[in-house]
């Protein structure tokens, strides 16, 4: 079941609450095709600009944006772009919530979810070293002791199961080299009552400098 919700500000937010019910169902580099993709549900193609080639469920899988776009997650204009204390406060967090920031990149909601939880934790989930480095630096750096850095793959979040009250991914979804693991590896992660919130920008606002989403 997916819900769409506004939240008001200066981009309109698709939000995608979803109760995670995957039995048969990052950032992370395009995978070749192999025998055990090609029987899972993926299919290839030849890539299209900024795409893989990989495809799944009728959507070619987006090239990852490197660490060298660190400079970019961390944008001046990002906060009016995306208006993300509007985003955090509709999460409607209690101090004690347990989140999961998959896709963390450098932290710019990682280290906004965190004094908000003072009594909980905030995983901050990434595939790529760089970013593992600089969101390990600004932990220490904040003292924001509950702040616990994860080292993901192509197809594990590594969060400990029944642990997550919301699991976060910030313009990271069309990205994932292996969705349906990742979805699957979530829902092993969330409380029975968790939720999975999904942003994904680019079709809200135009104006935000997001590339479109391969198709």
């Amino acid at each position: 079941m997916i819900e769409r919700t506004k939240f008001p500000g200066f981009t309109f937010l698709y939000t995608f609450l979803i109760a995670l019910c995957l039995s048969s169902c990052h950032a992370c580099q395009a995978q070749q095709p192999d025998s055990s993709t090609q029987t899972d549900g993926y299919t290839y193609k030849r890539p299209s600009s900024g795409g893989t080639g990989k495809v799944y469920m009728g959507r070619e899988i987006a090239a990852i944006m490197t660490a060298t776009g660190g400079n970019w997650l961390d944008r001046d204009s990002r906060q009016e772009e995306e208006n993300s204390p509007r985003t955090i406060e509709n999460m409607n967090l209690a101090p004690n919530t347990v989140v999961a920031d998959i896709g963390a990149g450098t932290g710019f909601y990682t280290f906004q979810i965190a004094p908000k939880v003072p009594a909980g934790k905030v995983y901050a989930v990434e595939v790529q070293d760089r970013f593992v480095k600089s969101l390990e630096s600004r932990r220490s750096k904040e003292g924001a002791d509950n702040v616990i850095v994860v080292k993901g793959d192509s197809q594990q979040v590594n969060l400990p199961a029944g642990a997550i009250d919301i699991a976060l991914m910030v313009d990271v979804y069309h990205e994932l080299s292996y969705p349906k693991e990742i979805l699957q590896a979530i829902h092993r992660a969330l409380k029975p009552d968790g939720k999975l919130l999904l942003l994904e920008y680019k079709a809200e606002d135009p104006d935000v400098r997001i590339r479109h989403c391969t198709r």
